[in-house]
């Protein structure tokens, strides 16, 4: 397997985090539920972590732009 396509699983995996994260964000209502707000703090530290490692190969344009799209969709759905 090449680098970009781990690099678009990693950032396929990063866009689930993110999405999970928000909507364990609005679960945590304003973070006084502990377990929600812990879920939020893992995803969102998961997601920008490959995110991170996924603008190593993917520029960040392309990247973000498939990162604020894909979540968009999945968030409003």
């Amino acid at each position: 397997m090449s680098q970009t396509m781990l690099a678009y699983g990693f950032l396929a995996i990063a866009i689930v985090s993110e999405v999970t994260g928000a909507t364990f964000l609005a679960k945590s209502e304003g973070f006084s539920k502990p377990l929600p707000t812990i879920i939020t703090m893992i995803c969102f530290g998961i997601a920008f972590y490959l995110l991170s490692q996924v603008i190593k190969i993917i520029p960040l344009g392309i990247a973000y732009a498939i990162w604020s799209g894909v979540g968009i969709v999945l968030v409003t759905t």
